[in-house]
Formats: C-alpha cells, structure tokens, sequence
C-alpha cells in the first residue's frame, strides 16, 4: 500500500487529533449518561487504532523506499 504524502499526513493528523476528541468524548458521555455512549467511544477508539495501524505501516514502506534509493546512490 502506497499513500501520497498528502493522503498520509491527513491520515496521520486525523489520528492525531482522534486521541483527544475520543478522551473528550469518554468524559461527556459518562457525565451526560448518554444512551449508547460507552458503544460509540469504543467504536471511535477502535477506528483510531486502524488510523495508527495504517500510518505506521505507511510510514514503514516510505522509510524502506527511502533507504533503497539510498543504498543505489553512486558516489
């Protein structure tokens, strides 16, 4: 799996940012006992761990390219 920088920083950003929001949520949903809530912020949680699991293999491939470019350079 290939991504384009863009695709990857977005990616990356919107897991990023996921942390907190999911932490915000956990606290609202027990304060306000909102019906379901402890089912939506699991969900949440577990759609930001694919977001993680996503980039770090993303992130893994570009580094390995990188240093094959790398290792083909002539000086």
């Amino acid at each position: 799996m290939t991504l384009s920088n863009k695709t990857y920083d977005f990616i990356k950003a919107l897991g990023l940012v996921a942390v907190p929001v999911i932490t915000f949520l956990v606290a609202i949903v027990n304060i306000w006992q909102i019906p379901y809530g402890d089912q939506i912020v699991a969900t949440l949680a577990a759609v930001d761990v694919l977001i993680g699991a996503i980039v770090t293999v993303a992130k893994g491939q570009y580094d390995r390219k990188e240093k094959n470019i790398e290792d083909q350079t002539y000086y």
